[in-house]
């Protein structure tokens, strides 16, 4: 069974499950995509991990988690998906003390959450990209082209960029994520 690295594409709303969030994954060396249907908590937690501009008032628990295996000294070395049942992913963390791996069991997107804040590597096999694995016809290549947000019209870049402290300081990263992403369109 081969194994093939992953890498985050992106985080967007599920089409197919109401409040809930598709994670998806790419091959670093191939065309297909691993879309992967997360809570909203989980898709918060990965945005803010991808996101190095914003900075939560207080630790998120994947953060908690990095802090705590840190000054233990434990590293995570990888991430494996490695079984998908009834459309359910499961996945491995191994993790390293003292040069000893140990193996624990994880929910996907916590795994995925604590992989991007140990820069660890995401890995699957081979079959379950095979099985649930797409390819898509045509990506977006120009981002630059989305419209901008009804909802900010009204609003100056220094107004906005307000908005975001609030959000933050409010723990509503998705917001601050959205005007983020307003004041770059902008830009």
């Amino acid at each position: 069974m081969n194994l093939v690295e992953l890498a985050v594409n992106r985080i967007s709303y599920s089409q197919s499950q109401n409040g809930a969030y598709a994670l998806i994954l790419e091959e670093i060396d191939g065309k297909r995509k691993l879309p992967i249907v997360i809570g909203g908590f989980e898709a918060q937690s990965i945005a803010i991990a991808l996101d190095q501009e914003i900075q939560p008032p207080r630790p998120l628990t994947h953060d908690l988690f990095k802090k705590l295996a840190n000054n233990y000294e434990i590293k995570i070395k990888q991430v494996i998906i490695h079984k998908l049942v009834d459309g359910i992913f499961y996945s491995s963390i191994i993790c390293v003390k003292n040069n000893e791996e140990e193996i624990f069991d994880s929910r996907t997107s916590d795994a995925i959450a604590l992989a991007l804040r140990f820069e660890s590597p995401i890995y699957t096999y081979d079959e379950i990209l095979d099985k649930a694995g797409i390819i898509l016809k045509k990506e977006i290549k120009d981002k630059r082209k989305k419209k901008f947000d009804e909802s900010f019209k009204g609003f100056g870049i220094k107004e906005l960029n307000k908005k975001i402290l609030d959000a933050i300081e409010n723990e509503d990263y998705e917001l601050a994520a959205k005007l983020r992403d307003e004041i770059n369109q902008r830009k």
